[in-house]
């Protein structure tokens, strides 16, 4: 959270703008914490902002984000013309509305949305909002379920791997739900099956299961999650169902892997969010949150709002919104298809693979993963290295910024927390002659870091919550 800057205090000439090009209205410092007096032409005012951004880094640079950072001029210009349009008033923008609804229709019938029930989800602003719309609907439905029995319903809990994304953290904290996370292990960095199912109990509201994990990229067991779940029904009568994290993978498996059953056709698989913003190739951001069938989704948790002229069924955290990342997402749905979306995953996952087996060749490196799943990869330095070397992965993440490179270096959760990696996010936009100059900018460090025998190495990092 930003807090409000005083008055003063950064001391001076750090309190104010200066131009960059010479005006003679611009003879006056421009404050930076404060609104300004007067007016400024709009050149004056874009170059004043546009050449501060020049410090940012170059979003094409980024292997530390899964966010999309690059898309076709034709997107660009729809996005353009639909910044204007407010999501929210679907009376006033109905084709608007009826894009969203297209795009909900084609990513359930992607995900295997079964034929005999009717499907239902939304578009958000991510898949943290996505996430979280998912969790109150099973938290709702435990609830009904406990109220309806007879029972109490004041100590919910939700199951998953310690690995979760800081969104459902988040989500426990703000709905006072127990979170039970499942703990790392050395071999195993995701959701264990028999560790999960014996954390269940009758207050447990689902089991989260992820598709695409943020420290290495691996997918959770969920068919397999689903099976020790209906094993726990047997033996205790406990109906728990699943909600999986497609926040990546859910624009991933149906194009790579489309033969793993990891979606609907799970049946205690009652709801899926994933990120249009990521693997689904638009900008940031929208999200998507699908629910297997109506009964999935409580009726009291959606508004019905009077808006501008109409009523219209509401289910979000936000309101006003941009329609131009809904606008963009079905762009790509139409103009991309199943081949065109395979494709280019492919090719990332070229690129993934080719990486990682390159730096797997060096005798320092050890793979945590290879980028198998999604197009993501993390290692870390062998045993042996980490004694014998003057650098550690902190190291090599701060010296690779020289070239704009940004290489997240991070540890690993509770009872992993001496593992040291770095991750590598291959998206489109990365391609195989960029892999090859960030290979060579690896080696340019390696050989520093040889030749400067006298450098000590950086040992403590942060704990990774992306």
């Amino acid at each position: 959270m930003h807090k409000k800057r005083k008055i003063g205090q950064n001391g001076g000439i750090n309190d104010s703008l200066t131009p960059s090009f010479a005006r003679g209205a611009m003879e006056v410092r421009i404050p930076k914490y404060e609104m300004p007096e007067g007016e400024m032409l709009p050149e004056t005012a874009y170059y004043l902002v546009h050449d501060e951004l020049m410090l940012d880094g170059n979003s094409r640079l980024n292997l530390a984000t899964f966010v999309g950072t690059w898309m076709e001029p034709e997107a660009d210009r729809l996005m353009q013309e639909t910044f204007s349009k407010n999501l929210a008033d679907k009376d006033e923008y109905p084709q608007t509305a009826e894009l969203e609804a297209r795009c909900v229709s084609m990513i359930a019938r992607l995900w295997n949305s079964p034929e005999d029930e009717e499907a239902v989800g939304t578009s958000t602003i991510g898949s943290s909002e996505a996430a979280m719309l998912g969790g109150m609907a099973l938290l709702k439905r435990w609830r009904k379920r406990r109220q309806a029995a007879g029972k109490a319903s004041d100590r919910p809990n939700l199951v998953m791997g310690i690995n979760v994304q800081v969104c459902w953290e988040k989500f426990c904290t703000y709905w006072d739900i127990e979170p039970r996370y499942v703990p790392m292990e050395e071999g195993r960095y995701q959701l264990g099956v028999e560790e999960a199912a014996g954390l269940c109990d009758e207050n447990t509201i689902a089991v989260l299961t992820i598709m695409g994990s943020t420290y290495d990229g691996s997918y959770e067991p969920v068919k397999e999650m689903g099976a020790a779940l209906d094993r726990l029904q047997d033996e205790k009568g406990i109906d728990i169902p699943i909600h999986v994290d497609g926040a990546s993978g859910g624009f991933i498996a149906p194009f790579l892997q489309p033969e793993l059953e990891w979606d609907f056709r799970v049946p205690r698989v009652q709801s899926i969010n994933t990120s249009g913003h990521k693997y689904g190739l638009v900008y940031p951001g929208v999200g998507w949150i699908v629910w297997r069938n109506q009964a999935a989704l409580p009726e009291e948790l959606i508004f019905k709002v009077n808006y501008l002229g109409g009523e219209m069924p509401t289910f979000s955290l936000n309101f006003s919104r941009p329609g131009s990342q809904v606008v963009a997402q079905y762009y790509n749905f139409l103009r991309l298809g199943r081949d065109g979306y395979r494709r280019i995953q492919k090719a990332s996952q070229d690129v993934a693979l080719y990486l990682s087996g390159k730096l797997a060749e060096y005798e320092a490196i050890e793979l945590i993963s290879e980028g198998g799943d999604i197009p993501v990869f993390a290692f870390r330095m062998t045993e042996a290295a980490e004694q014998s070397t003057n650098y550690t992965v902190f190291d090599m993440s701060e010296r690779l910024r020289d070239r704009g490179w940004q290489l997240p270096a991070y540890t690993f959760p509770k009872d992993c927390e001496h593992i040291a990696a770095l991750r590598v996010v291959v998206k489109e936009g990365f391609n195989r002659d960029l892999a090859d100059l960030l290979l060579d900018d690896f080696e340019r460090h390696m050989e520093w870091f040889r030749t400067h025998p006298e450098h000590k190495p950086k040992k403590s990092g942060h704990s990774f919550r992306h």
